[in-house]
C-alpha cells in the first residue's frame, strides 16, 4: 500500500468516522493528523485551527485500549477560559459515552483510554508527569513555554507497549512571538533534524473563520505583533519597523479641530551631558484627542539646563492655554514626588497638572502608538519639526537613535486614551489599552 493511500485510510477511520471528532478537518489540519513523523508543529499564524488540531489528534486513537493522551498548556487558566480547550473539549464530548474528571481534568473513554489536561507553570511542574506513560503529548502554544527542557522533557514519558501500532507523537501549535520564540525557531527551522516537521497554516487556510472580523481585530495591532500573529512570520525585528511615513497623514494648523481633550506630555531628559557628548533631549508634544482622532499639534525637542528647562515648561503652558492638560512623566521613589510637587508649586500654579508614574518599558507605549498610524487615526501638524519628528518615529527603535519625542508622543497618546476610556465608561478600548500606567491625583 503506497503511503498516500495509508494516510487517506488513516484519516477515514480515525478522524473522519471518528465519533468524537464532530468536524471534518480543513485541509491543512488533515495533512498535520496524517503526518505520523515523531515531532510535529502546526501553526505559524492566527486562525489556522491550531487548537482544534491538536485536539482532533488527540482523539484519533481513543478507540485503542488504554491509549493514554496529554495535552498541555502554560496555565490551568490557559486551559479552562471560555472557547479553550477544556471547553472546546466538552462541546464535543458531553454528549458522547466519554466520562468527564474535573479532579484529574482528564475525559476517560469506554476503550480505557484518557485524555488528560495539564499545565506547566513552573520549572519544577513537568515532573508531575515522570511516572506517567503517553503515546500522545501535545503543546499548545508552545512559544509561551520559555524552557525548552520543559518541552524535551515530556519526550520521556512517550512509551508504548511493544506490540501497540499506536504511534508514539509529539505535537505542538504555536504562532511567532512569546518569550519561547527563539529555541521554537531553531528547534523545528535550523536544526534540519529529519524527524521534526513544521506545517504551517493561516487564516486563508480556515474556512470555518469569520476571516473580516479576525483581520479587523489583527490590525489594531502593532505591526510586529501583526506580522507574526497573521503572516506566521518568525524572527520579526523590531528594530526600525514600528512606523513607516506613509501611515501618517499631514494637515494643516488650521485644519486641526478645536474641541476635544488635549495634552502636552513631556519627556524629561536624565542628564544634560553624557560621556558620548549625544545628551537625550526633553521633548514636549503637543497632541489632541477628537473624535478618535489624534492630533500631534506641536513638537518641542532641545537640550538646555534645568533651570532652562522648567522656564521652558513654563512659557509653554502660558503658550497652549489653560485648557491644555500638561503631564510630566514622575520618576520612582520620594524623590521624584518631591520635584513634580515643587513643579506644581512654582512653575504650573493654576494649570492641570499630572505627574504620571509609569512601569512599562517605552517600547510597549509606542506599539500602542504605532498601531494608531497604522489604522489611520494620527494626523501631523505639517510645521518646521514635523520631518525630523517623522525621521525620529521611522527609525525608532533602533541601537543609538534619539527616541525622545517618540516617547513623548506615545505616552500622550495613551494618556488621551485612558483620559477617554475612562469619562466614557469604556473598560476595552483594543489599540489603546496599556499595562501598568498609572495617574497620580491632579495637582
Amino acid at each position: 500500500m503506497t503511503s498516500d493511500l495509508i494516510k487517506a485510510k488513516l484519516l477515514k477511520e480515525c478522524v473522519l468516522d471518528n465519533e468524537y471528532i464532530p468536524h471534518k478537518p480543513t485541509k491543512k489540519q488533515a495533512e498535520f493528523l496524517v503526518d505520523l513523523s515523531p515531532e510535529v508543529l502546526f501553526g505559524g499564524a492566527m486562525g489556522g485551527g491550531k487548537s482544534d488540531a491538536l485536539l482532533m489528534a488527540a482523539l484519533m486513537f481513543v478507540h485503542v485500549k488504554n491509549y493514554s493522551a496529554l495535552i498541555l498548556r502554560k496555565t490551568y487558566t490557559d486551559l479552562s477560559l471560555p472557547g479553550a480547550l477544556i471547553d472546546r473539549s466538552h462541546a464535543w464530548l458531553d454528549a458522547a459515552d466519554a466520562k468527564w474528571s474535573e479532579q484529574l481534568h482528564q475525559w476517560r473513554f469506554p476503550s480505557g483510554a484518557t485524555l488528560t489536561f495539564g499545565y506547566l507553570d513552573t520549572a519544577s511542574a513537568k515532573y508531575r508527569y515522570q511516572s506517567s506513560e503517553f503515546q500522545y503529548v501535545a503543546f499548545d502554544e508552545l512559544t509561551q513555554f520559555e524552557r525548552e527542557e520543559d518541552y524535551t522533557y515530556l519526550f520521556t514519558r512517550l512509551r508504548k507497549l511493544k506490540d501497540s501500532k499506536v504511534p508514539l507523537r509529539m505535537r505542538a501549535a504555536t504562532n511567532p512571538g512569546g518569550v519561547g520564540e527563539s529555541w521554537v525557531y531553531r528547534r523545528f527551522f535550523l536544526d534540519k533534524d529529519p524527524n521534526r516537521r513544521f506545517i504551517p497554516s493561516r487564516l486563508e487556510d480556515n474556512p470555518y473563520l469569520d476571516a473580516n472580523s479576525y483581520e479587523h481585530s489583527l490590525s489594531q495591532l502593532d505591526p510586529i505583533t501583526r506580522r507574526q500573529l497573521r503572516e506566521g512570520i518568525w524572527n520579526v525585528k523590531v528594530e526600525g519597523n514600528l512606523f513607516k511615513s506613509d501611515w501618517f497623514k499631514f494637515i494643516e494648523l488650521n485644519e486641526v479641530p478645536r474641541s476635544g481633550t488635549v495634552v502636552r506630555f513631556w519627556d524629561l531628559a536624565a542628564t544634560e551631558f553624557r560621556k558620548n557628548n549625544d545628551p537625550d533631549y526633553t521633548a514636549g508634544v503637543r497632541v489632541r484627542l477628537c473624535d478618535g482622532v489624534f492630533y500631534i499639534e506641536d513638537v518641542i525637542k532641545v537640550r538646555k539646563p534645568p533651570g532652562e528647562i522648567e522656564r521652558l515648561i513654563h512659557e509653554t503652558a502660558k503658550r497652549d492655554g489653560h485648557e491644555c492638560i500638561i503631564a510630566i512623566e514622575q520618576e520612582p521613589g520620594a524623590a521624584g514626588k518631591i520635584i513634580m510637587n515643587d513643579l506644581s508649586r512654582r512653575i504650573l500654579t493654576g494649570y492641570i497638572f499630572y505627574p504620571v508614574k509609569i512601569s512599562d518599558p517605552k517600547l510597549h507605549f509606542a506599539k500602542i502608538f504605532s498601531a494608531a498610524c497604522y489604522n489611520g487615526n494620527v494626523h501631523v501638524v505639517n510645521s518646521s519639526w514635523t520631518k525630523d519628528f517623522v525621521d525620529e518615529c521611522v527609525a525608532f527603535p533602533s541601537p543609538g537613535v534619539h527616541d525622545d519625542a517618540v516617547d513623548a508622543a506615545s505616552k500622550a497618546i495613551v494618556f488621551l486614551s485612558q483620559r477617554y476610556a475612562k469619562q466614557n465608561e469604556v473598560t476595552d478600548f483594543g489599540v489603546y489599552s496599556c499595562g501598568d500606567y498609572e495617574i497620580d491625583e491632579v495637582i
